[in-house]
This record gives C-alpha cells, sequence and structure tokens, in this order.
C-alpha cells in the first residue's frame, strides 16, 4: 500500500528497550496487559508527527522531558535510536523509502536529533548536523537528484504527514467534539474530532462524496436505530460562522444536540467518520476504540476496521476480547513485558490451528492460551 509503513526499529524509547525491523501490515491489532507498551507504540507515531510540525521540542517538554522517553533512565538509555521503512507513495518509483535518527538527551531535558537521515539508491544522506528540531518538514520539497519528480525527503515527510492518531476518550460535556467550531475548519478529521460538525458538513453539501456521507449515516443507523440524519445547523456568532454536531431523530422534527448523545453514541459517530472518510490518512492509529460501546456496535466498528484496511493501513491498540474476536489471528499483534522491556510479536496462525477449532481469538486471550496477561517481575 503506497506510503505504508513497512518495517519499523526502535531503540531505548520509553518501555521499547529494542525493537528491531518489526514489519507491520495493512491491518494491525495491538494487544497486551496494563502497561505492556501499547501507549509507547502509539507515542512513536505522535512524536513522529510532531517533529514534521516543528514541534518536537514542545512535545517532548510537555510530556515530562527527554529522561522520561528514556528506557528507564539517562544513566541506562543515553540515547534512542529510531528507523523507518515505508512503501513507495509513488506509482513509479521503486523500492522503499528509510528515514532514521538518533535522540541525544541536552542539560535542559530536551532532545538534540542527530545522525537523522534518508536513504536514497544505496546510501544514507544526512539531514545536517544535530538540532533541536526535525527537518523533515525542511525536506518536504526535495526534488529527485535527476530533478524528475519528489524526492526521498518529500515522500519520508509526506508519508508522516499524513498519519493521524485518534483518540476519542473526552466525551464529556465540554469535550471539543460537542462544542461549536468554526465551518471553516472542514478538510481534515482531526485527532479529537474537534471538527467533526464542519467535517461532516462539508461531506454532505460536497458533491465529490455523496456516497461517503451516507455510508456514515448508515453505519450510525446500525448502531443507533432511531437516528434519521445529521442536521450541522450553521450559526452566526459574532464575526464567525460554526456549526455543532445538531442531529434528529426518525418521526421527530426536533432539533437534537451534542449533549442529547450518550458517550458512546458520539464516540462511535466519530470512529465511523473516521474510518469511513473519502481520503483517509496514510496510516490510522486508533486507541481503545471500544469504549463505551456496545457489544453490537463493536461488531460493526470491527467492519469498518476491515473495510479502513483495505484502502489504508490501520493500527488499533485495544483491550477488547469482543473486538479481537471479529479479526483474523494474524492480525493480531501481542505486547508483553520481559525484564522490563515491552516485546512485539505477531502471531501466526499455525501456532493455534488446534484451539481455533473450539476457541475464538478473544477466548484465547481471556484464557491466556494467547499470552498478553500481567507480567509479576
Amino acid at each position: 500500500m503506497q506510503g505504508a509503513l513497512k518495517t519499523l526499529t526502535v531503540k531505548g524509547f520509553k518501555s521499547i528497550k529494542d525493537l528491531n525491523e518489526f514489519e507491520l501490515g495493512n491491518l494491525n491489532v495491538i494487544i497486551g496487559a496494563n502497561g505492556a507498551g501499547k501507549s509507547n507504540f502509539v507515542q512513536i507515531f505522535r512524536m513522529l508527527m510532531a517533529m514534521t510540525q516543528k514541534n518536537f521540542s514542545k512535545f517532548i517538554l510537555e510530556r515530562g522531558g527527554a529522561d522520561s522517553f528514556l528506557f528507564n533512565g539517562p544513566k541506562v538509555t543515553p540515547k534512542i535510536n529510531m528507523q523507518f521503512e515505508f512503501a513507495s507513495r509513488s506509482n513509479h518509483a521503486k523500492g522503499s523509502n528509510w528515514y532514521r535518527f538518533e535522540l541525544t538527551p541536552t542539560a535542559d531535558e530536551k532532545f538534540l536529533i542527530c545522525e537523522e537521515r534518508n536513504y536514497l539508491t544505496n546510501n544514507w544522506r544526512s539531514y545536517g548536523s544535530a538540532s533541536e528540531e526535525s527537518r523533515l518538514y525542511d525536506e518536504r520539497n526535495e526534488r529527485a537528484s535527476r530533478g524528475a519528480g519528489s524526492g526521498i525527503g518529500h515522500f519520508v515527510y509526506d508519508a508522516i504527514s499524513h498519519w493521524m492518531v485518534y483518540h476519542f476518550h473526552d466525551t464529556s460535556a465540554t469535550s471539543s467534539m460537542r462544542r461549536s467550531e468554526i465551518i471553516e475548519d472542514d478538510q481534515n478529521l482531526r485527532g479529537d474530532a474537534a471538527n467533526i460538525a464542519p467535517f461532516l458538513l462539508r461531506l454532505k453539501n460536497d458533491g465529490y462524496f455523496p456516497d461517503c456521507y451516507k455510508q456514515i449515516v448508515d453505519a450510525v443507523r446500525l448502531v443507533m436505530p432511531f437516528f434519521d440524519d445529521f442536521r450541522l445547523d450553521v450559526q452566526k456568532l459574532g464575526e464567525a460562522e460554526k456549526v455543532r454536531l445538531s442531529w434528529s431523530q426518525k418521526g421527530s422534527d426536533f432539533p437534537m444536540q451534542p449533549y442529547h448523545l450518550s458517550d458512546g453514541s458520539i464516540r462511535f459517530i466519530c470512529l465511523a467518520t473516521a474510518l469511513l472518510q473519502p481520503r483517509p490518512p496514510s496510516t490510522i492509529i486508533i486507541d481503545e476504540p471500544e469504549l463505551g460501546l456496545h457489544p453490537a456496535a463493536i461488531v460493526v466498528l470491527a467492519e469498518l476496521i476491515q473495510a479502513a484496511a483495505k484502502r489504508t493501513q490501520v493500527i488499533v491498540a485495544t483491550q477488547s476480547p469482543a473486538l479481537i474476536d471479529q479479526f483474523g489471528i494474524e492480525d493480531i499483534i501481542v505486547v508483553n513485558r520481559k525484564d522490563g522491556a515491552s516485546t512485539f510479536q505477531r502471531l501466526k496462525e499455525e501456532a493455534f490451528t488446534a484451539w481455533l477449532e473450539a476457541y475464538s481469538v478473544g477466548e484465547l486471550w481471556t484464557k491466556n492460551v494467547i499470552v498478553g496477561g500481567p507480567v509479576y517481575e
């Protein structure tokens, strides 16, 4: 799949001591006990997204400073190394694109990004001297060495900048997804769905995406049979035009508001929109999508995830046996702890053939046949 992350190597990052050329597919369902390292894996994607936006130093400081990112602290781990292999984003280019860097802590709890390089025709090309911010953004317009098209720096930046981590945990009364948002913020669904109303309004009104909007509405109706449609009424608030997630019930013309939606209902609306959007990110990462969902809704969610994985790369971190029941065993990546470090293993069907004749994938995990429970160290 174009632009997908094929392999990653991570050494010394939080609980991930040594992950070497780990392969990712189009669909990756990550399971494991609390504290095993699933969230740290997701954090890798958040960090690289910040690097493409020149927000790396801020990202590190807001999360406790450099020492909190080093496996067991700076006395044990003096630096972090990462390397990423991407599938080409061009039908004309052959081979993979590579990107790597080293993070060295400074006295003021920041990182210097050292040895930042990409790979081109059997050579690693340096991005320059050590810096507190990545040069990914600076390389976004790099041209090929012969001037015929974009260079590796462009492809690497393009792949990472089109990732999106979706995290719909905050569904409180004051959450951003329940509030009004300016109608201009309608191009890309934000990670917390703060702009879900203008995003849906664009899909509803834009003649290019009528099928996409209908698919989202149909998916919501499967989980909320009383749901009729989104209203998405635009209001003038001062100089701004804003829209909120208003909707209607079947058989009623009363305008329902975001605060009429249960936590699970509004979370599912956000998930359906993220997974059915017409131009999905190059990689979609969703952390614990099952929160607050009825078992029937989890089945629909799994179908949406599987459909999305046919169009783009999907990574899901979950604790739900009901959700992993809906996937093949080779879609599952198990995170465990060994000697205080996270380990990652993609399951192989041949190891569980006999078990799968009598038990589902979720049951095998619950029974610890798929070993992914608490580890007592």
